[in-house]
């Protein structure tokens, strides 16, 4: 199993990695890494809403999907997620419907989070599967890149 500190950090470094692709290609930059137990990384990407005219390709979904089809089978159930933001409620319903074990991120979302600043579906007893989550990751890190993002994007429109 995954322990903390450390080895959550290089995880994250990676997802800010993806996340840093997307920024070049225009997009929100957020990126993901799905990691087993053993510590071996199955899949990673970064949002490509724009890219591919599909406002379901966030950086978590396409993590998802990408690792069921190497697995062969949907259930996630072992592997922690890692995202440079905080789900939306949209992601936050495939980590459920994946049965994903852990989330970790980096930087809340007040506006749209999924997880815990507006919405708490990961650990919503009225459902029949639960996620470990930790927020607060590399959050400067993570924010810092989302901050410079938009704040780009408004100066030259």
């Amino acid at each position: 199993m995954l322990s903390l500190g450390s080895e959550y950090t290089k995880y994250m470094e990676m997802a800010l990695e993806e996340a840093k692709k997307a920024y070049e290609l225009k997009e929100i930059p957020v990126g993901a890494v799905l990691v087993a137990e053993d510590g071996g990384v199955l899949s990673k990407a970064h949002n490509l809403k724009e890219t591919l005219k599909d406002c379901t390709a966030h950086a978590e979904l396409l993590a998802l999907r990408q690792a069921a089809l190497l697995i062969g089978g949907w259930r996630l159930k072992g592997y922690t997620l890692f995202v440079t933001k905080e789900p939306c409620i949209m992601c936050s319903g495939a980590i459920l419907n994946f049965r994903v074990s852990r989330l970790i991120y980096g930087c809340y979302d007040k506006k749209g989070g999924g997880v815990e600043s507006l919405y708490k579906l990961l650990n919503d007893p009225r459902l029949n599967h639960r996620v470990e989550v930790m927020g607060g990751v590399l959050e400067i890190e993570c924010g810092r890149l989302l901050t410079e993002f938009f704040k780009n994007k408004r100066y030259y429109q």
